[in-house]
């Protein structure tokens, strides 16, 4: 029986990989360079082999694998930020920003689909922040689409932010490329059938310094408050709780 293989750009703590390994799917190989989490996933899926900078790998010279993820830098198109865009050098800007190395990892997946004559990787998933639709008047979110569907179809052309509407592309989800396609994500929610449990992936005794202070709590409360925020009422009632412990 064959198994479908994941690779990990910008793995973080490994949580791609923990949905592919719940999926019955194998990691092979992983992308980081903060220690801490690099730390973490080498705990968790001592078999999956660290390749460091994604700047430094070659797609065509890493194990090919079925499936690549990659969760690029948000802070440039994150509404919280200052949203400088998705920039890169090797693409007409002075310097690359944080979230311009999502061509980093186009490239990567390139080179393997090259290497591969076409054959790896099956499936690219990109995940970021609801401002990645937004940033740069959405003329980031147009070059990631048009980005991905090139890597299968040279020259390909996606509408300009203005057109989206008349193209059908409208707010949401995320994007899920395979092979000669790309299909788009939309809704709000994942599906039920899709959906997942968060107590699937959380510790059930995670250690005291993870959790949120009393004060933290607090400010959370009073922020929303100071803002006319309403908060989901679970949130606002395990806040309430541990301020009230306090």
């Amino acid at each position: 029986m064959n198994y479908a293989t994941l690779g990990s750009l910008f793995d973080g703590s490994g949580g791609f990989p923990l949905a592919g390994v719940l999926n019955g799917i194998t990691p092979v190989w992983a992308s980081e360079i903060e220690p801490y989490p690099i730390a973490v996933t080498s705990s968790r899926f001592p078999m999956m082999r660290h390749l460091g900078s994604v700047t430094e790998i070659n797609g065509g010279e890493i194990p090919p694998v079925d499936i690549i993820t990659f969760g690029s830098p948000c802070q440039d198109m994150s509404v919280a930020g200052r949203r400088e865009g998705m920039k890169h050098k090797e693409h007409g800007a002075d310097d690359t920003t944080r979230s311009g190395l999502f061509y980093e990892a186009a490239r990567v997946i390139r080179e393997m689909r090259e290497s591969t004559n076409g054959r790896h990787p099956t499936f690219a998933i990109w995940e970021n922040v609801p401002g990645a639709f937004t940033s740069n008047k959405g003329e980031d979110f147009r070059c990631v689409l048009e980005t991905l569907c090139g890597i299968v179809q040279k020259g390909v052309s996606i509408p300009r932010p203005d057109k989206w509407k008349s193209a059908g592309f409208i707010a949401g989800g995320g994007i899920a490329w395979r092979g000669a396609s790309s299909t788009r994500n939309f809704g709000e929610y994942p599906s039920v059938a899709r959906g997942s449990i968060l107590s699937q992936i959380l510790e059930a005794n995670a250690p005291l310094k993870y959790y949120l202070s009393a004060k933290a709590c607090q400010g959370i409360l009073r922020r929303a408050e100071r803002r006319g925020k309403e908060l989901p009422s679970i949130l606002r009632q395990a806040l309430e709780e541990a301020v009230a412990i306090a």
